[in-house]
C-alpha cells in the first residue's frame, strides 16, 4: 500500500508546493510510483508539473464531492512514474459546502479523502499531498488521509510561529480521528548561506524538533522559483542545479526512513 504523506503548514510561502512537485519529481525519478495531489484551491502544483487547469474536467473537487471517481480525475504526467490528481478553483468553496451541505450530511464528513484513497493506495508506492495555507476541513481531510506529515520550515526570523497551532492540529487529528498519523520529517527550506540569520534558524529548528529534521536543506534558488513557471519540476527545468540534487538528496532520505 502506498505512504500517504501530507506536506502541511498553515504559513504561506515556506516552499510546500515547491515541495510537493519536486519531492514528487525526485521520488519518480528514483523509481517510485508517485501520486502527486493537488489539495490547494490555488491549484499551483497543478499547473507547477505542467497542467492547464483551465483543460481540467475531473479534480480533487470533484473527487470530495463525489460527482467523480478517483481513478477518472488521475492523470499521467509526461513524467515516468509520476501521477496528478489536479485542483481547480472550484475547490475553494468546497469548505462552505461541507459546513452547510444539509441534503447531503455524509459530504460533511472529514475522511472524505481517506476513503476514496483507499480505492487506490496499493497503485503507487508514494503519496504526496500539497494541502492548502490554512487549517480547514480540507486540511483536515488530507491528515485523516494521511499515514504522516512533512512539515516545511522557512529558515527566516518567524520560522517557529504559528507551528505551536500545527502541532496542536496534528495531536488533535491523532486523538481523535487518525490515530496512526505522525511527522515524517520538518524539512528546512529557503536557506541563504550568506546570512548569519539562516545558520540561527537552521540551529533553532534543530534544538526544537530535534532528529525529526532532515540532514537536507533547500537552499533558496532562482532556479527553483522559475521553474513552476515552465511547468517542470526542478529536475527537469534544471538537472544539474544544486535544487535538483537538494530534492534528489530529500527524496532518498524520504525513501530511507521507509525503508
Amino acid at each position: 500500500m502506498g505512504k500517504v504523506i501530507s506536506l502541511i503548514n498553515q504559513k504561506g510561502g515556506v516552499g510546500k508546493t515547491t515541495t510537493s512537485i519536486n519531492l514528487s519529481a525526485s521520488l519518480a525519478i528514483l523509481n517510485k510510483r508517485v501520486l502527486l495531489i493537488d489539495l490547494d484551491p490555488q491549484c499551483n502544483a497543478t499547473t507547477g508539473i505542467g497542467l492547464n487547469k483551465g483543460e481540467i474536467e475531473n479534480s480533487i473537487y470533484n473527487v470530495l464531492n463525489g460527482t467523480c471517481e478517483i481513478k477518472d480525475a488521475i492523470i499521467k504526467t509526461k513524467y515516468r512514474n509520476l501521477y496528478v490528481l489536479p485542483s481547480n478553483i472550484n475547490l475553494a468553496g468546497i469548505d462552505y459546502e461541507m459546513e452547510h451541505n444539509k441534503d447531503n450530511p455524509s459530504f460533511i464528513k472529514t475522511d472524505q479523502l481517506r476513503n476514496n484513497l483507499e480505492k487506490i493506495k496499493d497503485q503507487f508506492d508514494f503519496i504526496i499531498i500539497d494541502c492548502p495555507p490554512a487549517l480547514s476541513i480540507i486540511t483536515t481531510n488530507a491528515l485523516v488521509a494521511s499515514d504522516s506529515v512533512i512539515i516545511p520550515v522557512q529558515c527566516e526570523f518567524f520560522a517557529l510561529e504559528g507551528i505551536t497551532q500545527l502541532l496542536k492540529a496534528i495531536k488533535f487529528t491523532q486523538q481523535k480521528l487518525n490515530p496512526k498519523l505522525s511527522i515524517e520529517g520538518v524539512l528546512l527550506t529557503m536557506l541563504d548561506v550568506r546570512t548569519n540569520l539562516g545558520v540561527e534558524v537552521v540551529e533553532e529548528i534543530r534544538s526544537y524538533f530535534k532528529d525529526k529534521v532532515y540532514n537536507t536543506i533547500i537552499p533558496r534558488l532562482i532556479r527553483l522559483t522559475e521553474a513552476p513557471s515552465h511547468g517542470k519540476p526542478i529536475i527537469a527545468y534544471d538537472p544539474k542545479s544544486k535544487g535538483s540534487a537538494a530534492y534528489l538528496n530529500l527524496a532518498k532520505e524520504v525513501i530511507n526512513n521507509n525503508e
